[in-house]
């Protein structure tokens, strides 16, 4: 018997019966939030022991899912962006004007991280010492950062997911393909479409994200709880309000100011990749995401396939330029270490030259160990933030994307390349409904 016509639900198409209505990819998200804390809440209440252990595998799992595709990602990713600089005019000005603008905003946020924690004091009152912290089991020094960029071999960066030395293949690899011209042609169409290969099938671990929120975020409250993360309010407090002040102050400014742009359009079109920033934690992850809300924005594809893949490996706001600034100053304080004005101006120039340390994986370790070093601090200070470093890397990685998108569309807007009524058409998620299906692309502007 036929659906009555009256009684087709909204959105469904005649004659096919009842359908549940499509959640947008945002919602989904939000209801996977809401429901980890709260499964978090009752494991760790009631000391659920199967449900702490299946939280911690799914969020695991996603995770995992999220690293498999990390190292052919970012050789790709890199090698397509920089032959696709051929495509585009004036290519050596955008490059370096991108730099620039990453150091540039690499500053603002250090500079705002510094002065935050000069006025709260994040280490004062919390009852940890020195001996509550542990030495890292990895840890960065200049030395190990210069020489460790070239490998020693093809496989092993790709086996341990070394984004550092694989980003170096790549660019050598980008570089010699220019060099060759046409010859090199058969090698960038396969480049380009195991690129896209790799994209789709990251779409696919996206759609997982709402269930990985559930076990990632679930988590964390079952495993910290609340009396953890009240030891370390001040400085969590400190980190969310920095980043919040560059993701939602300093960003939005120089929209208005130096692109001439709507701080609203950037967020309503950038909003997908910032959220799933924050779940995955895992700027390189979200990269796919990244590049198609900045093209979505306006951004020409040639210049973004160059510039979301670089920004995502070296443009780190969050952690390597608010979290650093502060983590040394709420260690240096635990330790009973003074700072003075050179220590400070050293930890910006550590925030701005070695951010690619971070390498967009997940968590800021390699990077803090760098700022301490550099300092001489106690390593063993880092031990001091890994409980708690989880929640704090879902708003630093948010903050990080935002930069990726945003530096890329201020940059546009001021060589005159960036599509204003693309970027000012842009509203719905790229990640919501049919899209996530769709290859990416431009969207048409509206007439």
């Amino acid at each position: 018997m036929s659906a009555n016509p009256a009684s087709t639900a909204a959105g469904s198409k005649p004659g096919s019966g009842f359908r549940l209505p499509k959640v947008p990819f945002w919602a989904q998200i939000v209801a996977g939030l809401v429901l980890g804390v709260v499964l978090g809440w009752l494991t760790r209440t009631y000391d659920i022991g199967w449900l702490h252990t299946t939280l911690d595998k799914v969020g695991h799992i996603f995770v995992q899912l999220l690293k498999l595709a990390v190292a052919p990602l970012v050789f790709f990713a890199i090698l397509v962006s920089i032959t696709n600089l051929r495509k585009v005019n004036n290519a050596a000005r955008l490059a370096t004007r991108t730099l620039l603008w990453f150091m540039i905003t690499s500053l603002i946020a250090v500079a705002i991280g510094l002065t935050i924690g000069l006025l709260t004091n994040p280490g004062s009152g919390t009852g940890l010492t020195p001996k509550d912290g542990k030495l890292p089991e990895h840890a960065g020094s200049w030395l190990d950062f210069l020489t460790g960029i070239i490998p020693d071999n093809v496989i092993t960066p790709f086996a341990e997911l070394n984004v550092l030395q694989i980003v170096f293949m790549a660019a050598v690899a980008g570089i010699a393909a220019l060099q060759l011209g046409e010859k090199a042609q058969p090698i960038l169409s396969l480049s380009e479409s195991v690129l896209e290969l790799l994209q789709k099938a990251l779409w696919w671990v996206i759609r997982l994200a709402p269930i990985g929120t559930v076990g990632l975020i679930g988590y964390a409250i079952a495993d910290y709880g609340w009396d953890l993360i009240g030891k370390y309010a001040t400085f969590t407090a400190d980190v969310y309000i920095g980043c919040a002040l560059v993701l939602f102050g300093v960003y939005p400014l120089l929209l208005a100011t130096v692109a001439k742009l709507s701080p609203l359009q950037f967020f309503k079109g950038a909003w997908p990749a910032i959220q799933l920033a924050f779940v995955s934690r895992s700027s390189v992850g979200t990269m796919p995401v990244t590049q198609k809300v900045t093209e979505r924005l306006g951004v020409p594809k040639e210049y973004a396939s160059f510039s979301v893949p670089f920004g995502a490996t070296t443009k780190m706001d969050g952690c390597a330029a608010i979290y650093p600034a502060l983590a040394a100053i709420f260690i240096a304080q635990i330790f009973d270490v003074q700072l003075g004005v050179g220590d400070y101006l050293l930890i910006a120039f550590v925030s701005v030259i070695g951010s690619a340390a971070t390498a967009g994986l997940t968590g800021a370790t390699v990077m803090l160990t760098l700022t301490l070093s550099t300092l001489g601090l106690p390593l063993e200070g880092v031990g001091l933030l890994m409980a708690i470093d989880p929640i704090l890397d879902m708003m630093r990685t948010a903050t990080n994307v935002a930069g990726q998108a945003l530096v890329p569309v201020i940059v546009s807007a001021r060589e005159n390349i960036l599509d204003r009524a693309a970027y000012d058409s842009a509203s719905s998620s790229p990640v919501d409904e049919e899209a996530l299906d769709a290859e990416p692309q431009r969207v048409p502007v509206a007439a």
